[in-house]
């Protein structure tokens, strides 16, 4: 009877310790969920190991902690955060919700008719690209005169008269000039250059940009010249001086 009951007590020695075991295993299962599960599976096996049921197993809760520190450190990749050795929760931020572009292509298309529409209102406030370079009457062309080649034509006014840049461009030269008296140049967008004799002021300095149809200078009686009038010029890119009356008339400006 004696070893009959001391193996019953063995038998039951043996039941208690499958029992702890069992606790101990079920800590380490909780464990296993913290470093699976992420933060909120780490506060739930944190809660269930200090709980009054699993008093046998206090032992575990240091290594449970860890577990909750390592885990949510790993699932925020390192980075610190208040929830770290805390029981607050992890700070959701707010994403901008996605909204696609609607009607695009018809978006682009207005897009594109609104500037040139505006390209061409701009091209209207600057008025006409080629202009008449001054008043008055036409009273010498181009070609032979006096034994050489007069290079381009004469408009007689008065002293004073306006004088006007026949297209937008950068002022070259401004100022004295053997035979011209007083010269301007004007070197255009296109390559070519616009040439003003005879001025008795000037109104532009070199290196000045110049709109079609601004006054650069006042017109003079200076230098070669037998009255007030302009001599004008126009020399098309690589080439010299042409005839100003057929230039002027394929731009639809008269002259005489």
């Amino acid at each position: 009877m004696q070893e009959q009951t001391q193996q019953v007590g063995k038998h039951r020695k043996h039941t208690t310790s499958q029992s702890a075991k069992g606790r101990v295993a079920f800590v380490a299962v909780a464990t296993g969920a913290v470093s699976t599960a992420g933060a909120g599976g780490a506060a739930v096996a944190q809660t269930q190991a200090q709980s009054p049921e699993h008093s046998q197993v206090q032992p575990q809760s240091a290594v449970t902690e860890a577990a909750v520190e390592v885990d949510y450190q790993l699932t925020n990749n390192g980075v610190e955060s208040e929830y770290v050795g805390g029981s607050s929760a992890p700070q959701i931020l707010a994403i901008a919700e996605f909204k696609p572009v609607v009607n695009l292509g018809e978006q682009i298309a207005k897009t594109i008719e609104y500037n040139a529409e505006r390209v061409q209102a701009d091209l209207d406030n600057r008025g006409a690209s080629v202009v008449k370079p001054a008043e008055g009457a036409f009273t010498s062309g181009y070609g032979p005169r006096w034994g050489t080649i007069h290079q381009g034509i004469d408009i007689a006014n008065a002293v004073g008269t306006p004088i006007l840049s026949v297209m937008d461009g950068t002022v070259i030269d401004s100022g004295p000039a053997s035979g011209y008296g007083n010269w301007i140049r004007i070197q255009h967008t296109d390559g070519s250059i616009s040439v003003y004799g005879h001025m008795e002021t000037l109104d532009v300095a070199v290196g000045q940009t110049v709109r079609a149809g601004q006054k650069i200078a006042g017109m003079g009686n200076r230098g070669f010249s037998t009255g007030s009038h302009l001599h004008f010029e126009i020399h098309p890119a690589g080439m010299g001086p042409v005839d100003p009356l057929p230039w002027f008339a394929e731009r639809g400006v008269t002259i005489a």
